[in-house]
């Protein structure tokens, strides 16, 4: 099972699972007085030729000069370096990593040996050369991912996109002949779900026809698939209604508790989990907003709403522990293993052998600490706790990986705002955390200064954001100052280290913003539930509260003020555009959702239902509406120049609502509006690091132009 986080809710954070690749409208409104529809069909030919008649016009604006050149190169020598960390995935006796760089564009799938990785140039196996691969198929793959068989982690699912969208094939791949499988498991392009269950079963969400796919374009239907056999031979575990999010099935294969189990995604924030046993479900007696997980023999619960059971209350953003089996013969006492209060809340955990190691947010910077279960098998409660060594200043500490089979190994990543970050290895209870590697510095950190400062927003209430500056800026408002948001789906914003960042934005003089705002995680799932659907406009007004602050402390003013933001943070930045124009002078919208009057019937767009309300339900499309930057653009109103950006192959948003954004604006006649549109890179930035490098040299030097 899952950790904090759910697979489901992982799609729409940008974690890589399988997806379709149709990327255009599910339905076209009968009557709409809309003039841009045409621009929802994807891949149509007078839609394309707008596309490119627009990347024309701003490739030559903003990509075609020394200086872009010069932008471009340092953040792509930033990307392809060598002397990144090459992060990892233990499995087995294997050190697993996926690497792209100039001469790998698409990238290679190898692996090492502890004894080898510990050496400052480690010898790689190299498992799958995609760039390789696509040679030999005449594709342009982009690796997704690998779910490989425990324990001896020889049989492989590989996810490949074809255009770097949630679109996949699955094929089964043996890493120890470094080959596919000739006859394995293998699935077409499709919005998927795979997990294996043993050699010769598989778990699989796919889509085997019409409806079998939910309205959200996920799969509806799980079913259990025996090697050797027809697809359409395979055993049905579970079917969800069209409404439902998502239906997957999994095994926990951690031996000795090897268990089954099927989740009902209702949305990202409700769903239902069944065990299966004996091809029988029984469901885990927990509140539907809450996430269970199982490991060995505890089920752990983080809440996201109070849970009064067994005679007493669990407040939201707890995590609360109890004896898997006697939860399910109907026992009710857990131990409180996290409480949050004023200033903390649970980012995430992990298990080791014989420890969980919690991840907790102190006023969004991070600290660790240990956890150890009471060593009498009989008792649920009296866990030990400790603290790990503290993290520096301003940092985020994330555990990168454990191996919960065999050891109590884990694998720390710290990174700061101006610290290149480090790898760290330990063993809990086994001597000293070495440092493993250590990631250059791309940029001279010595001549900035990092401050948390905190504004209180229309309502009251008080929100954090992050600031690097120059140690000798002036407040006098002349600083060139880019703010990032994001505030949805209980997404945390953390300090980290951008080599990209510091060389095209800190090193030119500029002051770089990050706003905590509500509708994220950083204060549990209150500071996330404060901001949903009716109550969306306090994350903008949260927005327009720091950007006003830091006109008030003297950083900037409004014409030196930048603003950049994606996906749902896309949404964002079309709300400043639309709601506080006057507040910046220019804005980067990049994989935006827009349109949210039309957002369900595009792509995934239905899945986000609990975030943003449903607009087809005239009582919700009232405060929608307030919200929907398409419906909200006023011919007479001043915008500051924007640039929107999007891909072709971004099958979870889709490049629908940029495109009809930037036509609208263009056909009334608001100047300085400008569009490009990546064809790959899917949900994301681009397909490899030079498409990525691209982009973001675009978007910072467009800014950096635009904020004179």
């Amino acid at each position: 099972m899952t950790s904090k986080t759910s697979l489901w809710l992982a799609l729409a954070l940008g974690i890589t699972v399988s997806g379709t690749g149709t990327a255009q409208a599910t339905d076209q409104p009968a009557g709409s007085d809309d003039p841009y529809l045409w621009l929802e069909a994807t891949h149509d030919a007078r839609a394309m030729d707008w596309v490119k008649a627009q990347n024309a016009i701003t490739e030559k604006a903003f990509a075609s000069s020394a200086e872009f050149d010069r932008t471009r190169n340092q953040i792509l020598e930033v990307l392809d370096s060598n002397a990144r960390i090459p992060m990892i995935e233990r499995m087995g006796d294997w050190l697993y990593n996926f690497w792209q760089d100039k001469d790998h564009p698409r990238g290679l799938w190898r692996r090492t040996t502890l004894a080898e990785y510990r050496k400052a140039d480690p010898k790689w196996d190299i498992v799958l050369d995609v760039d390789a691969l696509n040679k030999t198929e005449g594709k342009r793959w982009v690796f997704k991912g690998a779910q490989c068989l425990r324990p001896a982690y020889t049989r492989c699912l590989l996810s490949l996109s074809p255009d770097g969208g949630d679109a996949v094939a699955v094929r089964e791949f043996d890493t120890t002949t470094k080959s596919f499988v000739k006859g394995g498991f293998e699935l077409p392009i499709a919005k998927t779900q795979v997990g294996w269950v043993d050699q010769d079963h598989i778990y699989v969400g796919t889509d085997f026809g019409p409806g079998s796919m939910t309205k959200s374009s996920y799969p509806r239907i799980a079913k259990e698939w025996r090697r050797g056999t027809p697809l359409a031979s395979a055993t049905e575990v579970y079917a969800g209604k069209p409404d439902d999010l998502a239906v997957s099935a999994y095994r926990d294969l951690t031996p000795g508790f090897e268990r089954d189990f099927v989740q009902v995604a209702a949305d990202f924030f409700h769903s239902e989990t069944f065990l299966r046993k004996n091809g029988k479900l029984v469901k885990l007696d927990i509140p539907s907003d809450a996430s269970a997980d199982a490991h060995r023999e505890w089920l752990l619960v983080t809440l996201r709403a109070p849970w009064t059971v067994g005679g007493t209350t669990y407040p939201n953003g707890s995590l609360v522990a109890t004896k898997f089996d006697d939860f399910m013969a109907g026992k009710r006492a857990f131990t409180v293993l996290f409480k949050p209060d004023a200033h903390t809340a649970l980012s995430n955990y992990a298990w080791t052998q014989h420890h969980l190691i919690l991840d907790v947010l102190d006023d969004v910077k991070s600290r660790m600490e240990v956890l150890t279960p009471p060593e009498n098998p009989a008792t649920a409660g009296d866990w030990r706790r400790e603290a790990m060594p503290g993290a520096p200043a301003m940092s985020t500490v994330e555990v990168v990986d454990t191996d919960p089979d065999h050891s109590d190994e884990y694998w720390l990543a710290i990174t700061g705002f101006l610290t290149p970050t480090t790898l760290e290895r330990g063993v809990l209870g086994q001597g000293e955390v070495e440092t493993i590697k250590h990631q250059p510095a791309f940029f001279d950190a010595s001549k900035f200064n990092v401050s948390q400062h905190f504004v209180i927003s229309k309502d009251g209430t008080r929100v954090p954001y992050f600031e690097i500056a120059p140690k000798n800026m002036k407040l006098d408002g002349s600083n060139r100052t880019l703010l990032y948001g994001y505030g949805g789906f209980e997404v945390s914003l953390q300090p980290f280290y951008s080599g990209s960042i510091g060389r095209a934005w800190l090193d030119r003089g500029g002051v770089y913003v990050i706003a905590n705002i509500r509708g994220g995680g950083e204060y549990g799932p209150a500071w996330h539930q404060a901001a949903l659907q009716a109550n969306r406009p306090k994350a903008y007004q949260d927005f327009a509260a720091v950007a006003e602050d830091l006109v008030k402390r003297g950083v900037t003013t409004a014409k030196h003020l930048g603003t950049e933001g994606g996906s749902n943070g896309g949404l964002l930045m079309g709300n400043m555009l639309t709601q506080y124009p006057q507040l910046f002078g220019a804005i980067a919208c990049e994989v935006p959702l827009l349109d949210m009057k039309r957002y369900i019937h595009l792509d995934a767009g239905a899945s986000w239902i609990a975030e943003y309300g449903n607009p087809d339900d005239p009582k919700q499309w009232d405060f929608i509406k307030s919200f929907s930057p398409y419906q909200n653009l006023h011919k007479e109103t001043h915008y500051p120049p924007v640039l929107f950006y999007t891909t072709t192959s971004d099958d979870r948003v889709g490049p629908a609502q940029a495109r009809k954004m930037a036509a609208k604006m263009e056909g009334m006649g608001i100047p300085n509006v400008w569009f490009y549109e990546n064809l790959e890179g899917g949900h994301g930035a681009g397909a490899d690091n030079k498409q990525s490098a691209h982009m973001h040299a675009m978007v910072y030097d467009f800014l950096w132009d635009k904020l004179q």
